[in-house]
C-alpha cells in the first residue's frame, strides 16, 4: 500500500468514528436528557395531580398504567355544596385522585401530558411547550393554564430543564385519554385545543 492509499485509509476509518461515535454520543446526551426530565418531574410533583390514583391500604397511590395522563375522562365529579367555595370559607377543594380542582376559577382538569397524538403532548413541540410555560397559555398561545398548575413557578425554569421536562414526557407510553375541558365559574366549558392546528 503506498503512502496516499494510506493516508486516504485513515482519513475513511477517522471518519467513520466520528460519525459512530457522535451517534452513541447523541444517544447518551438524549438519555441523559430524559433521565433529567424524570428527576424534575419527580421532585416537582408533577404525579400528584396528573396523575390518576389507585386507592390503597395506604391510601390514593399514583396508577402506574396510566401515568401523567391526566383527569380520567370517564371520572365523573360529584356535585359541590353552593357556597363551599368562597373568601370566607374553601378557598379550592379537589377531587379524591387529585385530578380535578375547583375554585374561585371554575374546574380545573388536570391534562394528559403523555405523548398520545390527540389527547396529550403527542402533537406539540418543544417549543410548544416552553411556550406554554412561560406564558402560561395552553399550547403556548390558547386559554389560559388555570389552577392549581403552578406554572408562574414552572417558568423559572430554564429551557434546558424545560427540555429535559419534555424530553422524559416524550418518552412515556402514550395514553389516550381526552380530558374533559375547563368548566368557567359560571358553568359554561372552556374550549381547549388538542391538536395543533
Amino acid at each position: 500500500m503506498n503512502a496516499r492509499s494510506a493516508m486516504l485509509c485513515s482519513v475513511c476509518l477517522l471518519v467513520c468514528l466520528l460519525v459512530v461515535s457522535s451517534g452513541a454520543s447523541a444517544q447518551a446526551k438524549g438519555a441523559s436528557l430524559v433521565a433529567r426530565g424524570k428527576y424534575l418531574v419527580t421532585i416537582g410533583g408533577c404525579n400528584d395531580c396528573h396523575s390518576p390514583k389507585v386507592m390503597t391500604p395506604m391510601g390514593p397511590m399514583n396508577d402506574t398504567t396510566r401515568l401523567l395522563s391526566g383527569h380520567p375522562a370517564q371520572a365523573k365529579l360529584p356535585v359541590l355544596a353552593k357556597g363551599l367555595i368562597a373568601p370566607d370559607q374553601w378557598g379550592a377543594v379537589t377531587s379524591g385522585d387529585f385530578t380535578a380542582w375547583v375554585g374561585p376559577w371554575g374546574t380545573s382538569f388536570t391534562a394528559n401530558l403523555t405523548p398520545d397524538q390527540t389527547t396529550g403532548l403527542g402533537s406539540w413541540t418543544v417549543d410548544m411547550f416552553i411556550k406554554a410555560i412561560r406564558t402560561g397559555k395552553h399550547m403556548g398561545e390558547g386559554r389560559n393554564i388555570l389552577p392549581p398548575m403552578p406554572w408562574p413557578n414552572f417558568r423559572q425554569a430554564t429551557n434546558v430543564d424545560l427540555k429535559a421536562i419534555f424530553a422524559y414526557l416524550q418518552s412515556l407510553p402514550p395514553v389516550e385519554n381526552a380530558v374533559p375541558d375547563p368548566i368557567s365559574p359560571t358553568g359554561e366549558s372552556i374550549p381547549t385545543p388538542h391538536m395543533k392546528k
